[in-house]
């Protein structure tokens, strides 16, 4: 924050941001084409082609993605993770995750997820939304041993989304994993879980700084069969 931001008033920070959101617009900027006229049959291939090209223009984090969820009270809940595998034979995208996380307790009460990238730099977005599955456990366990050693303490720590109340005992339990694992390469957090959505909705929007926007949209109803698509009205 500079000299002048810190000695505004709240008041006055809050006009500050109310006009940067209406005259500093969104998109104005270049931005690449999208012919959907050219885009493969399958939607899984044309997602592998927009990650790619987000991941070697330098995006940051563009694996990462926004996954939605139902809540236990029946609210919208989201959360970021990150994307593991894709799957183009079964149109199926994978993250991962522990089964008591409150997304795991979620999918485990209704088995259904959107998961939404936004790659600012390109203006682009794709939504998945489709039914969820849990991989086999066996490759679940031989997944978690190829993770860093960072990510695999944060697994065995757990207790996620739990009530904190003191960093120090934070730091203990960081302790402790890291401790396990020096023991133990091998072990495994338990309830460390793959979980799969299997696609029955892919939607392709590409942003354009006049706001001619561009939609694409695949469906195949309840996750299998053949996909057909269409534009949408951006």
């Amino acid at each position: 924050m500079t000299t002048e931001e810190h000695a505004q008033t709240p008041g006055q920070r809050l006009t500050a941001l109310r006009e940067l959101l209406i005259h500093r617009p969104p998109m104005a900027r270049e931005l690449p084409g999208f012919e959907p006229a050219q885009a493969p049959a399958e939607p899984v291939e044309l997602f592998v082609r927009w990650l790619l090209a987000a991941m070697r223009d330098g995006v940051p984090d563009a694996q990462v993605l926004t996954l939605g969820t139902t809540g236990l009270d029946g609210t919208p809940d989201a959360r970021i993770v990150t994307l593991r595998d894709v799957d183009p034979a079964a149109g199926e995208w994978w993250f991962w995750g522990e089964t008591d996380s409150p997304k795991g307790r979620q999918l485990a009460a209704d088995p259904r997820a959107a998961l939404t990238w936004y790659w600012p730099a390109l203006g682009r977005q794709v939504r998945v939304r489709g039914a969820v599955r849990t991989g086999d456990a066996g490759a679940a366990a031989g997944t978690f041993r190829l993770l860093s050693l960072k990510s695999r303490a944060a697994s065995l720590v757990g207790r996620q989304s739990e009530p904190l109340a003191e960093v120090a005992q934070f730091r203990s339990a960081w302790a402790a994993a890291e401790h396990e694992l020096a023991a133990d390469q091998g072990i495994v957090a338990a309830g460390y879980t793959q979980y799969a959505v299997r696609a029955e909705e892919v939607e392709f929007w590409q942003g354009a700084g006049d706001r001619r926007h561009v939609r694409l949209a695949y469906r195949r109803p309840a996750g299998a069969g053949e996909w057909t698509r269409g534009m949408l009205w951006p």
